[in-house]
């Protein structure tokens, strides 16, 4: 059974500057950690999900708990993009049948709103399997989101002209 997470959350700062981060391999890493990381599979050196070809899988991007232990991994194919606006990725995992992340940046007075869907599907049929999934997914984006606008809120702003 398939299920909807969303969050959303509001960055001080620019949808340039939010998207430069999104996108990237270590912005990524940023926003996972402490609890995972997300390595890019191999040959991808340099590519960010803005340069990865469209449609195509480019290898398993492992997942490491806290970093270290390989617990899962992602077929990591970037189905739909509209650079510094939105990627949708669409995959399957080690773990599900079916997932797909929908990030979007809307600019919103005082900086940018970023909203993640995500639909997954697990792998395996046990009942009840999806919606504890799911509960984990919504706390997990969550931290993301909460470590994204605290990196922006640590980035020191401009200096008046």
């Amino acid at each position: 059974m398939r299920r909807v997470v969303e969050n959303d959350v509001e960055v001080a700062a620019t949808p340039d500057a939010v998207w430069a981060r999104v996108v990237d391999a270590e912005g990524i890493n940023h926003e996972m950690r402490p609890w995972m990381t997300m390595r890019m599979p191999r040959g991808t050196a340099g590519l960010t999900i803005e340069t990865i070809p469209l449609g195509r899988p480019v290898g398993r991007a492992w997942l490491r708990l806290f970093g270290l232990i390989p617990f899962d991994y992602d077929h990591l194919t970037i189905v739909e993009l509209e650079p510094g606006k939105r990627f949708l990725e669409r995959s399957t995992m080690l773990s599900m049948r079916h997932w797909e992340h929908e990030r979007t940046l809307t600019p919103v007075p005082g900086g940018t709103r970023v909203s993640d869907r995500v639909i997954l599907e697990p792998r395996l049929p046990v009942p009840g399997m999806a919606a504890i999934l799911a509960r984990f997914v919504d706390a997990f984006f969550k931290h993301r989101q909460r470590r994204l606008r605290a990196h922006f809120a640590s980035v020191a702003p401009p200096p008046a002209t």
